[in-house]
């Protein structure tokens, strides 16, 4: 009796340890699988070099894609291990046709080209460079494009009105081009460890708790008139960039306008 009891113990611990080979090989070969997906996905992302496109860099990296950036000397201005991984095109948004050897082969299109200055200025690099982009990607066969905006600050965007008018400008082309194929993120203040120069920059000491508190609120606050705006919460970069990401890859992530509330949803990443 006992050594039936045994072998039956033995039989079943066996085919337990053969259950859960079965199964650790299962996971391997999906998550195997999954990687030789995202690999056949080759993601553009235009502004690699500053503030969020160096996080979206980093995160389609880490997910198994195929990076690449472009920027006017054709290489990165950092310095950090990643950059290696991705490959740099030399190009200007303001000569479309330098665009087309580093749209060769992509699937999607991340743009997180924007800056301040006089109103003019701001049309042209918010507006005008991203429109250029938008029209060669789309006549490259690019199958989705998206795109880094602004939450809308109310009176605020009076004082900057250039920045705005050239982001709005480039989400319109972006629906028009793209369709439900085209993706808006518009975040409010962006936190998290900003490089300038040598310097680093933790933005997040002020961020994280607005955005704690902040985020407690119902989104109402924000359409309340004057005041509502500054109740935007701010957001993570590494939400900001984990969204772009899978907007990007994903053909089922919902197009158009995402708010930063949609944003606030995607979990940080560790570095």
């Amino acid at each position: 009796m006992f050594r039936s009891l045994i072998r039956t113990r033995s039989q079943s611990s066996s085919s337990l340890v053969t259950m859960s080979s079965i199964s650790q090989r299962g996971n391997a070969r999906l998550l195997s699988e999954a990687a030789g997906s995202h690999s056949r996905d080759k993601i553009l992302v235009l502004g690699g070099n500053g503030y969020v496109g160096s996080h979206i860099c980093k995160e389609a990296l880490r997910q198994g894609f195929s990076v690449s950036s472009l920027s006017r000397s054709g290489r990165s201005s950092l310095h950090d291990s990643w950059v290696d991984d991705v490959t740099w095109h030399q190009g200007d948004l303001f000569s479309p046709d330098s665009l087309k050897p580093a749209l060769e082969g992509i699937t999607s299109v991340i743009s997180c080209v924007g800056g301040f200055g006089s109103n003019s200025h701001m049309v042209q690099i918010n507006g005008t460079a991203n429109i250029n982009a938008v029209k060669a990607a789309a006549e490259g066969g690019v199958k989705r494009f998206v795109y880094i905006s602004a939450a809308d600050f109310g009176v605020i965007n009076n004082l900057i009105r250039g920045y705005f008018q050239g982001k709005r400008a480039t989400e319109a082309e972006i629906f028009d081009k793209f369709g439900n194929r085209g993706t808006v993120l518009r975040p409010g203040f962006i936190h998290g460890t900003r490089q300038v120069g040598s310097i680093k920059l933790p933005l997040s000491l002020i961020g994280a708790p607005l955005e704690m508190v902040l985020k407690l609120f119902p989104k109402e606050v924000t359409k309340i008139p004057l005041i509502g705006p500054l109740l935007i919460p701010p957001v993570n970069v590494k939400s900001v960039a984990g969204t772009a990401v899978k907007a990007a890859a994903d053909p089922e992530f919902a197009s158009g306008v995402v708010d930063v509330y949609q944003i606030l949803q995607h979990k940080t990443t560790p570095s």
